[in-house]
């Protein structure tokens, strides 16, 4: 009975220690009070007090450790440690890890979480916000640009260039507007809300390309030369990477340079001569100034030893003699500038590439590190901002719609859907306010970015598609009317640059995110590529032992909440969103462990195994979306009406990080190891639901009605009543049609039938002759139902001005009257 009553206390003991997370010397110091006890009480004797003091004496002992274990696992762990490339390495050393780390820990900190300081706009963002952005937006007609000029127009371009558009990240001594994170990401989300192309060609010079890598590489020369230019639109820049051979996989690029003397200006300079062919390349038509990545070359080291530098980047002029730019690709009828460049043995000066001849070989680290900032921007703002516009829209006309003598959006299969669209526009925006907010901190979060990039570009194509569902034939016809059907086409898009979604969600965000984010696994590459052998042992000891502790860890408290619930878990909070931040911790922990027993039992093999990869990369990505959701509803004063769209974003994400861990041990290549991996995290399988059919109903609610909730849902997006905006004119019907829904209930009430909420203006003169209402009443539902049926309908066309070749339908027409005359 005593060596149960022990047995159990050690249980006891070992799990607080591992579950508080106690140092080694915390651990033996316990152990050494429990071998007292239990010699106090008969059960150990001189033979155990031997083995416990040899045992304690391995792990405590820092020389005799490394000596009998860590030496011998260290050559174990470089033998399965995955090689990498240079490419790979530089992606992975780029940009910093932010609160993603935190929840590879775990035990999260909230109070972490919930000090960042929430973004806000200057008096001079805000002030470009309430001008220039809504004066552009005033401006532009999407279906004059998509389909009439399949550009912008002339003075649209102008009114950006006058306006630095193209000059929110470039400093204020150089002429820009030196705009905050958080402001560029407000500014490209009201601009994508009315024009994907606008959008797309403010956010391509703001993020990824010459400006960018002028101001933290250029040289001094080219940064007073260039930067001023770009400031004022004087130069359109843009930056060719992808190539035919080479896209998401970037690193392969075939195009090169030859380190060589050539004449130059009518004098003889050493440079490069440059050979390519990209496409893909946004404002490549227009560009003056091409940003360029390449191979470069140096076969009679001119410049150096090395003959093989590495991916450089040079700034081209478009002008030069061989520069092929101009011709247009056409994106899915979203026709933004874009089109491919080519040049065959163009000669330019060394001193084209951005930070000079020092810099050569260095492109593929800066290209990273750029782009671990831009990435957590431009596409995820765009997104955002497309959705928030879709939902407020998509509510509107729910409203509007009548069928079966009701609003449509009370039906529940219309519900299901718009639930999922008001959801996800919280969360979006949430996720880019609290990531574009680790920018301004000074972080460089790739995988953030990478989080950042791949879920809210999904969440985007699948909102719209609900949108377009919602829409039917209103969605599926195209004109001037049509504020989805561009949105709709273009989604694929953004799914693809900027590295393919499929590439970053199975290889990307766990790739970077399990070395970067993890406590210890840096530290153990770190160590084990050490050249300092006697360093790198001492080193890969101190991460090896912590790493062991850790995975201890995770493994006590992954089983203890497996097996009691999440109940004592600490929260920051106390009323409903406590369970949400319980349950994090949870997921946190499994991650955490299913992390380090799949590099266990896989080793460098994970590498390959990309859909185990990505079901743990799911988990660290719904966790980070979750909590930026959470952050939001509190940093604005968590507010009761938002609760609904709060919980709705928190609920769906922890449902899919919970089948994410469930499909991990289900598809374990080892099923047995999988099975044993469930036992330990969810021994009773999944507990977490989908967000409910009355939770749907809620968000659904908030998107038809005006209020509180459905405005701070659209804030910042451009909803102007009085310019013949489509989206104004949405808003203002809906005010209208709940205006006239209580005058209708009047007239049913006074006529003792009931009317429909249609031919509105025909109710009006008899309700109106009968004085059952006023003449305000009247012309209210008069000029309500004109705004109705503008709603509800859709374009139409004289078949020649679909024809983009007239021409050659002229000719059709006539050769088929004279096959009909025949």
């Amino acid at each position: 009975m005593e060596f149960l009553i022990g047995l159990l206390v050690l249980i006891v003991v070992t799990s607080y220690l591992a579950y508080a997370r106690a140092s080694l010397g915390l651990f033996t110091a316990a152990y050494t009070a429990l071998m007292v006890i239990a010699t106090a009480f008969s059960l150990v004797g001189f033979i155990g007090w031997l083995l416990f003091i040899a045992v304690a004496a391995v792990f405590n002992v820092a020389s005799l450790r490394r000596q009998l274990i860590s030496n011998k696992l260290l050559q174990a762990f470089k033998k399965v440690m995955p090689e990498m490339s240079s490419t790979e390495r530089e992606a992975l050393n780029a940009g910093t890890t932010w609160y993603e780390a935190e929840l590879f820990k775990g035990a999260p900190s909230w109070d972490k979480l919930h000090k960042f300081p929430q973004p806000r706009l200057t008096q001079e963002e805000q002030a470009f916000m309430d001008g220039p952005v809504e004066e552009v937006c005033r401006m532009v007609d999407d279906w004059e640009i998509t389909h009439e000029l399949a550009d912008m127009p002339p003075h649209v371009w102008q009114y950006l260039k006058d306006n630095k558009f193209f000059a929110m990240i470039i400093k204020k001594q150089y002429g820009g507007l030196e705009f905050s994170a958080y402001a560029q990401s407000r500014v490209l989300q009201k601009l994508s809300g009315v024009s994907i192309v606008l959008a797309s060609t403010v956010g391509v010079p703001n993020s990824l390309g010459p400006g960018e890598l002028l101001q933290h590489y250029g040289t001094k020369d080219q940064q007073d030369h260039y930067l001023p230019r770009l400031a004022t639109g004087e130069e359109i820049p843009c930056f060719a990477l992808t190539s035919p051979e080479a896209g998401s996989d970037a690193g392969a690029i075939p195009d090169f340079g030859i380190v060589c003397k050539g004449e130059f200006d009518g004098k003889e300079v050493l440079g490069m001569r440059l050979t390519w062919n990209k496409r893909y390349i946004t404002l490549a038509p227009v560009a003056t100034i091409l940003g360029l990545a390449f191979k470069l070359y140096d076969p009679d080291n001119l410049i150096g030893e090395e003959t093989d530098l590495g991916i450089t980047c040079a700034l081209i002029p478009t002008d030069i003699d061989g520069v092929i730019t101009g011709r247009r690709h056409f994106p899915l009828n979203v026709p933004f500038q874009n089109g491919p460049t080519q040049g065959e043995e163009v000669f330019v000066p060394l001193d084209y590439i951005i930070g000079g001849a020092k810099m050569a070989g260095q492109g593929w680290r800066m290209l990273v590190e750029c782009l671990s900032v831009g990435r957590a921007i431009t596409l995820p703002s765009n997104s955002a901002g497309g959705i928030k516009q879709t939902a407020l829209a998509t509510g509107a006309y729910s409203h509007i719609r009548r069928q079966f003598k009701l609003p449509i959006g009370k039906m529940e299969g219309i519900e299901e859907a718009l639930a999922r669209i008001g959801g996800n526009a919280y969360l979006m925006d949430a996720v880019t306010t609290m990531s574009t907010g680790a920018v301004d901190l000074g972080e460089k979060p790739s995988v953030v970015s990478a989080i950042c990039k791949y879920h809210l570009t999904e969440k985007m194509r699948e909102c719209i598609i609900d949108a377009m569902d919602i829409h039917g034939g209103k969605g599926v016809c195209m004109g001037p009317s049509n504020y989805l059907a561009r949105g709709y086409q273009g989604a694929p898009i953004a799914i693809t640059v900027e590295g393919a979604n499929i590439l970053t969600r199975n290889m990307i965000i766990y790739g970077q995110g399990a070395i970067r984010c993890h406590p210890y696994v840096l530290a153990e590459m770190e160590a084990a590529s050490n050249k300092d052998m006697l360093q790198g042992q001492h080193d890969f000891d101190e991460a090896l032992f912590g790493h062991i502790g850790f995975t201890i860890s995770n493994l006590i408290r992954s089983k203890l909440f497996a097996i009691f619930g999440t109940s004592y878990i600490k929260a920051p909070f106390k009323d409903e969103t406590r369970h949400y931040y319980r349950q994090m911790t949870k997921f946190s922990s499994n991650l955490a462990l299913l992390s380090d027993l799949s590099m266990a039992v896989l080793g460098g093999d994970l590498k390959r195994r990309e859909r185990m990869s990505a079901r743990l990369g799911d988990v660290l990505s719904y966790l980070y979306l979750a909590s930026a959701t959470l952050k939001r509803y509190d940093d604005e004063g968590r507010q009761l009406a938002d609760k609904p769209l709060m919980m709705w974003a928190v609920e769906d994400s922890l449902y899919k990080c919970e089948q994410a861990i469930k499909e991990l041990c289900e598809n374990f290549p080892n099923r047995f190891i999988g099975k044993a991996f469930k036992l330990m995290v969810m021994p009773f399988g999944t507990s977490l639901r989908k967000p409910s059919d009355r939770l749907d109903h809620k968000v659904s609610r908030i998107l038809q009605v005006p209020g509180e909730a459905r405005t701070r849902l659209g804030q910042g997006q451009y909803l102007n009543k009085t310019d013949g905006s489509l989206f104004g004119q949405l808003e203002l019907t809906l005010e209208n049609i709940i205006k006239a829904e209580v005058i209708v209930d009047k007239i049913n009430a006074a006529s003792g039938e009931r009317h429909r909420i249609i031919n509105l203006d025909q109710l009006a003169e008899m309700a109106l002759e009968k004085g059952f209402i006023g003449e305000d009443e009247a012309k209210l539902l008069i000029e309500t139902e004109a705004q109705r049926k503008a709603v509800i309908n859709v374009d139409d066309f004289n078949p020649y001005e679909l024809v983009a070749n007239k021409e050659k339908h002229l000719a059709n027409l006539e050769a088929n009257k004279g096959e009909r005359a025949a």
